[in-house]
């Protein structure tokens, strides 16, 4: 209960937004579950409509996230095809296009397989498919570097970038309290590794 009672509070505010160490705090520290029965169709379409806006969640993102952006003829600035992304994750300037579109890739904060072993694979089909298309999970990077990442946690994996280390655990412990997702101690530990070098960074709404 506590999670939800955090969820809220990141979702709607009341006024400033809480500190990461504090929202930190309210998660269920516990071992990671089996991977058993875990697929990425668990999950539903691999990027939805789900807020009805004409646009799937990936090009939801790419507008979100790129600038100099162009569109494809027709699609009222929904398809994204050409555009600049600073990546959070190398801090390097990449050039979009739609014909090397793995060069930039749409990526879960908290990895899809990360949710299932920590609290997803006791959700309902539509709770999962909300998951994966939430814009505050997501994020456009580098898509060699997001393949390393794969379906790492804080305790495996953490940006290139220092600089935007804190941001990044900020944002997944933000996921984690809005989902109720549970941390093993180790991601709890890196964690808070991070966050002692940043003791104001506050989560994002």
């Amino acid at each position: 209960m506590r999670g939800v009672l955090v969820a809220l509070l990141v979702v709607f505010g009341t006024g400033a937004a809480p500190r990461a160490d504090d929202v930190l705090g309210t998660l269920t520290v516990q071992g990671r579950g089996p991977k058993t029965g875990y697929s990425r169709e668990a999950f539903g379409p691999r990027w939805a409509d789900v807020d009805r806006n004409g646009c799937d969640t990936r090009d939801d993102v790419l507008n979100r996230d790129l600038v100099a952006k162009e569109w494809r003829p027709g699609t009222r600035g929904c398809v994204v095809i050409a555009g600049v992304l600073r990546d959070p994750y190398t801090g390097r300037r990449l050039a979009f296009a739609k014909a090397d579109a793995e060069a930039v890739q749409i990526d879960h904060l908290v990895a899809l397989s990360d949710a299932w072993q920590k609290g997803a694979a006791q959700w309902d089909a539509s709770r999962r498919r909300a998951f994966a298309n939430d814009p505050l999970n997501l994020l456009a990077v580098d898509g060699p570097t997001n393949s390393q990442k794969s379906d790492g946690d804080a305790a495996t994996w953490l940006p290139p970038q220092r600089s935007y280390r804190c941001r990044f655990v900020a944002r997944q412990v933000a996921v984690k309290a809005k989902w109720d997702l549970s941390v093993t101690r180790a991601e709890h530990d890196a964690i808070t590794r991070v966050l002692s070098r940043c003791p104001e960074q506050r989560v994002p709404g």
